[in-house]
């Protein structure tokens, strides 16, 4: 009887050998038992794939959606079933609402045992179902390659997102009968129905003041200079989706703001006055939307984006199926001059964005005003920066007084997630090799995920932190004082520790900042510091959000 010969690769060479092939060069994990045969592969691959153990699940996620939004190619995560996929499950949610491409693999048990109940058994189908792009499970250690081929595919075709590969243990220490890297195949891309776009191009030209909404697509298909490129053909200002400020350099002057989820006299004046609403490569999220209510009924809408289901849930009237790129290039070669009209609706609208962004427009309560600290930053960082917020109020200081000027230096999420921005500074910093990544916190957020920091400390990630302490959970407290009255503060105010203690304890460099003037001198010192450091800021709780107080600041 002939026998089969074995290969010597196991399944768990197989995946890291398929993740090489298919470009994912970058991974973060907290190590499981269950994918040890995984770990191993990688270990015997450093050449290829670098692996970083973060200490949180959620880290490690939270580290992989940065990369993969700054990088737009996915980074692999690889946790135990159980904890540390309920875990990791904060990272797959945001990399759903902000439509970043990542790879994340549990190990899950044994074969034999699935379906009764065993050691931290978890259906996984069932739990990512909704959360993620696709959840796949290879039947055999055979399939195990073709399976993950799919998943990077998966990840970055059409509207791009997390993959989430669940696998049996069994299958990954197998040793395969034979073995061979998929072919790596490129995504064909969407190109736009002509007719689509001639109706839009001809909506366009008969505008009287059309308005572009720009969103994650621009960024994560590199289309900012199609956009820059179509705005000026056809005149129209531009308005970056929610915590999209890097689709376009904040200085053109077709820029006219940020759509945050406090929205401006001057931008709810010329969505009143907008005739026609282009909304390029966004979903049009929740934020960004106002919960549908941006565009009326009258007005005509047009939405570029290449994924069915989203142009089917907005209901804007001319939907065009494409990649982003493509339909502004068609639609720019169609664009006529624009009318002195619409142009002088434009500028205006970008100088009320420059006078909205000067440090002098909001009078902070507190002795660090974050205003100033946040232009100031401007002035001291190296040009190649990417700024990094997590979720929370204090964020909207730098939504507001930041100006982006290059595509891809903005990572924060969408979904509104605390705990993201030290391990999104990690993935934003190793996405961009010699770049600096200065991530934004809030206490909450910082107590959340914070020990990352000890992470960036061992493998000489020199990411600077700037926490952000006002001793609440900002937003919550300010619809408290909104609803109830200055004294109905119930479960949002924190008692913080001394960070800047904390962080020379993981290793870090620190700084604590009590005053504005501070802090320029002590972000010099960080930014020149080889490693990483950490501001701590004390602010006043007067200061959640440069909007004003109460209701008005949530």
């Amino acid at each position: 009887m002939e026998m089969t010969r074995k290969t010597g690769v196991t399944g768990g060479d197989a995946l890291v050998e398929t993740l090489c092939a298919h470009g994912v060069d970058t991974a973060f994990t907290v190590s499981g038992e269950s994918f040890l045969y995984v770990l191993d592969a990688m270990r015997r691959r450093p050449d290829r794939i670098r692996l970083l153990a973060t200490r949180h699940e959620g880290g490690a996620a939270f580290a992989a959606e940065a990369y993969g939004k700054i990088a737009r190619r996915p980074a692999a995560v690889l946790v135990s079933r159980g904890p540390g996929a309920s875990n990791a499950a904060i990272g797959v949610h945001t990399a759903r609402q902000d439509c970043t491409p990542m790879l994340l693999f549990i190990g899950q048990v044994r074969t034999r045992s699935r379906g009764r109940e065993a050691f931290q058994e978890i259906d996984h189908h069932r739990m990512f179902g909704s959360l993620a792009k696709a959840v796949l499970e290879p039947r055999d250690a055979g399939a195990i390659a073709d399976v993950t081929a799919e998943a990077v595919g998966l990840s970055m075709a059409g509207r791009p997102g997390p993959v989430v590969v669940a696998l049996p243990r069994d299958l990954t220490e197998m040793e395969l009968d034979r073995f061979s890297v998929p072919e790596r195949r490129p995504s064909s891309g969407h190109l736009s129905d002509p007719s689509a776009t001639a109706s839009a191009a001809e909506a366009v030209g008969k505008a009287n003041r059309p308005l572009i909404v720009a969103g994650e697509l621009v960024s994560q298909q590199a289309s900012s200079a199609a956009l820059a490129a179509f705005a000026e053909a056809c005149g129209a200002p531009v308005m970056a989706a929610y915590r999209r400020q890097d689709v376009m350099d904040n200085r053109h002057p077709a820029y006219a703001g940020h759509l945050e989820i406090n929205r401006m006299p001057f931008q709810r004046d010329a969505f009143a006055e907008a005739d026609l609403i282009v909304a390029v490569g966004s979903r049009l999220d929740g934020i960004t939307a106002e919960d549908g209510a941006l565009v009326r009924p009258d007005q005509v809408s047009i939405q570029i984006y290449p994924d069915a289901a989203v142009l089917e849930r907005s209901g804007c009237a001319m939907p065009v199926f494409s990649d982003v790129a493509p339909a502004l290039a068609d639609l720019t070669a169609a664009a006529s001059p624009p009318p002195p009209e619409r142009m002088a609706w434009r500028d205006a609208l970008h100088g009320a964005f420059l006078d909205f962004s000067l440090p002098e427009a909001v009078a902070a309560s507190g002795a660090v005003d974050l205003a100033k600290a946040v232009a100031g930053l401007q002035t001291v960082q190296p040009v190649d920066t990417v700024i990094v917020t997590d979720g929370g109020s204090f964020a909207r200081w730098v939504h507001r007084f930041y100006r982006f000027t290059a595509p891809h230096s903005q990572a924060g999420p969408m979904s509104g997630a605390m705990g993201y921005a030290v391990p999104g500074a990690i993935g934003a910093a190793l996405a961009r090799p010699g770049a600096t990544a200065v991530a934004f916190v809030g206490d909450g957020g910082f107590m959340m995920s914070g020990q990352e920091m000890v992470t960036a400390v061992e493998h000489g990630i020199p990411i600077k932190v700037v926490v952000c302490d006002n001793g609440a959970h900002g937003s919550i407290l300010a619809g408290q004082i909104g609803a109830f009255g200055d004294n109905a503060d119930y479960g949002t105010v924190l008692a913080s520790p001394d960070f800047a203690a904390v962080a020379r304890a993981y290793g870090a460099a620190s700084w604590r900042i009590e005053q504005t003037d501070e802090f320029l001198p002590a972000m010099r010192e960080a930014l020149a510091y080889d490693g990483p450091a950490l501001l701590h800021l004390i602010t006043d709780r007067r200061d959640i959000a440069p909007f004003g107080a109460g209701k008005d600041a949530v």
